[in-house]
């Protein structure tokens, strides 16, 4: 029993934190708002910029991912393009008919390609640095679509600043009114990138870099010890070293940059499975450093908030289990949830005020919250699967997210043979759906305050868990017509040559 009561307090407390945290930054968010990041003059001559895209199996979004960075405009005798190919797919093909057009254009972009895929993304960036002398680097992801001014009004911020070392751009989203899935997405990633890295940037704390819609100073990438791949946030773990270096960061929210949210439960699931295991490798590695820095306690606290925000996964994963047997040990005499109370108003607050921000005359969109609220709750055993791969230092692949070249609501992704299948989570997430209903009975039956609570623990991963197996069935279905369908063709063709 008492075992019980230590546990819920320990996990109520650690959820709270990070609740309270998010109204933490939403005040500092509030406090700098008005701190101008005018961008400096333009330059009398521009200094060298090499653009790295890393791709693999990227077929449906590399034409218009390259249209893109050739459209650029910026001195053409100052850039260099690369296309870090590591695909096994035709997506070399595809890849490498646009580079030649470009190419044709005098266009300087080159299709580089390696005999491995050594550091996955990490090694494919290094590996790219080796080829090219240029002063700045600008990352982007094959999906990511940058305005042909984005060049034009982020360089000037580095040549001001010698001591900036890397540059954040904000993301916006092609597909963001595509389906629920990622409108609930784009409501978090607004918050993330409008308040949150604000709010740290604004303030003095740490930041991150995001991965893409960045430009990074060349030595400082170098001073910082270069791209590492022994974590699967390459990002956060070079930004992260260049602070502890000395170098600072720079978020530029009003300028953004077009990228794809994915649109199934299955890919969305492995990209936050990828950046919670990641994210824990980064706290891993360094965790000691961090604390040995020369920062102030309070900037160690934001970055360790930062560094271990995943943990509020397994947290809940932690409230849910002991309520149920709570309910038969304590009957209607719950187990105190109060710390929750005042931290529960941090997350849509934050996303409120970065609603208001963007898109002051579409708030509709914030009747979605509640939505994003439960798949939260359904998403806990996806993240604490990557929390524990993250902790154990098991060697993880770098598996990229798939993306499907989705914009208009015509555009589908069934037909795709970069969907991924299910795999145990959906299994255990039906069954905590069923675990949560048990409890949620039980507690209605006993008046106990626990009932809403594990109402949303139920409602949350039954969602996850039904999206997961309803997509999985579209997919399924698509492929057999599709198979269907190219055997009926090559019937009539064969009958035709008779």
């Amino acid at each position: 029993m008492n075992v019980l009561i230590v546990l819920n307090i320990v996990s109520s407390i650690g959820v709270a934190l990070f609740g309270f945290n998010s109204l933490i930054l939403t005040y500092l968010f509030l406090r700098y708002a008005k701190r101008s990041n005018d961008a400096p003059s333009a330059p009398e001559k521009w200094p060298t910029v090499v653009v790295q895209v890393p791709v693999f199996n990227e077929r449906d979004v590399i034409r218009r991912g390259i249209d893109a960075i050739a459209s650029l405009d910026y001195p053409a005798d100052c850039l260099t393009l690369q296309i870090l190919d590591d695909s096994d797919d035709d997506t070399t093909a595809i890849a490498q008919k646009q580079v030649e057009y470009y190419r044709k254009l005098g266009v300087d972009i080159h299709l580089v390609r390696r005999a491995d895929r050594t550091g996955y993304k990490a090694g494919a960036l290094q590996y790219g640095l080796t080829l090219a002398d240029a002063e700045f680097v600008a990352v982007f992801d094959a999906d990511s679509l940058p305005r042909p001014d984005f060049l034009r009004r982020v360089i000037p911020h580095m040549l001001h600043d010698p001591s900036l070392g890397i540059i954040q751009t904000r993301w916006s989203f092609v597909n963001g009114h595509y389906s629920l899935l990622t409108k609930l997405q784009g409501l978090a990633l607004d918050a993330h990138f409008i308040v949150e890295q604000t709010a740290r940037n604004r303030s003095g704390l740490l930041m991150h870099f995001n991965g893409t819609a960045g430009v990074l100073r060349r030595t400082c990438i170098e001073d910082s010890g270069g791209w590492e791949s022994d974590t699967l946030s390459e990002d956060m773990d070079l930004s992260f070293r260049a602070q502890l270096a000395g170098w600072r960061c720079l978020h530029l929210p009003d300028i953004d940059v077009p990228t794809e949210l994915p649109p199934t439960i299955a890919s969305l699931k492995l990209q936050q499975r990828r950046w919670s295991a990641g994210t824990i490798q980064c706290l891993r590695k360094l965790g000691e450093r961090l604390l040995r820095s020369d920062l102030s306690i309070w900037q160690k606290m934001q970055a360790f908030l930062q560094l271990t925000g995943y943990l509020v996964h397994p947290l809940m994963l932690i409230i849910l289990l002991i309520s149920v047997p709570s309910l038969f040990v304590y009957g209607s005499r719950d187990l105190s949830l109060a710390p929750l109370t005042l931290a529960a108003f941090g997350p849509p607050l934050m996303i409120f005020v970065a609603q208001t921000r963007l898109f002051p005359k579409e708030l509709k969109k914030l009747v979605y919250f509640p939505l994003l609220l439960l798949f939260g709750f359904g998403i806990a055993v996806n993240n604490t699967w990557g929390v524990v791969d993250g902790f154990i230092g098991s060697q993880i692949a770098f598996r990229r997210t798939p993306k499907f070249n989705l914009i208009d609501l015509s555009d589908g992704w069934a037909s795709s043979s970069y969907n991924l299948s299910i795999d145990f989570t959906t299994w255990l997430e039906l069954f905590l759906a069923v675990y949560s209903l048990v409890g949620f009975i039980l507690a209605v039956n006993q008046g106990s305050g626990l009932a809403l609570l594990l109402g949303v623990y139920a409602v949350g991963f039954g969602y996850v868990a039904g999206m997961s197996l309803l997509q999985t069935v579209q997919w399924k279905l698509s492929a057999t017509s599709k198979r269907r369908a190219t055997a009926i063709d090559a019937a009539i063709t064969d009958l035709s040559s008779r």
